[in-house]
């Protein structure tokens, strides 16, 4: 009995990983951040609503160099994600969908969430 042939389902194996295959997954796993990030100004937000003690750890916690580190992230992440849900509006009203326009929708989505991000930050550090 000679094997069955059949065609196989197309896999990684036969697909070239591209950018925009990349920032795709970055999108989703930026979304799942944000939980995290939002959780953040929870805690800062009850923190100013208590007061006390419990506000001045909070504003320790954020003020030391791991804090700001993780509240840089957390702001890279909020406009990486804006600027991925705009690329995906733009995306359906069915423009820049050919192989150019999309990989230049993701470069500049990540050129400006890198951008902003680093104007937010020295306009922070600016006024600090």
């Amino acid at each position: 009995m000679a094997p069955f042939s059949r065609p196989l389902s197309p896999h990684l194996s036969i697909y070239r990983f591209t950018l925009t295959m990349t920032m795709s997954i970055v999108h989703r796993a930026t979304g799942i951040a944000l939980y995290g990030g939002t959780l953040l100004l929870v805690l800062w937000l009850v923190g100013a609503a208590i007061g006390g003690g419990f506000f001045e750890f909070v504003t320790w916690l954020f003020g030391m160099w791991l804090g700001q580190l993780v509240l840089f992230g957390y702001t890279w992440v909020l406009f990486h994600h804006m600027f991925g849900g705009i690329r995906h509006f733009v995306w359906d009203t069915a423009k820049a969908m050919d192989p150019a326009g999309r990989e230049l929708a993701v470069r500049i989505q990540l050129g400006a969430s890198i951008l902003v991000t680093l104007i937010v930050w020295a306009i922070f550090v600016w006024f600090k």
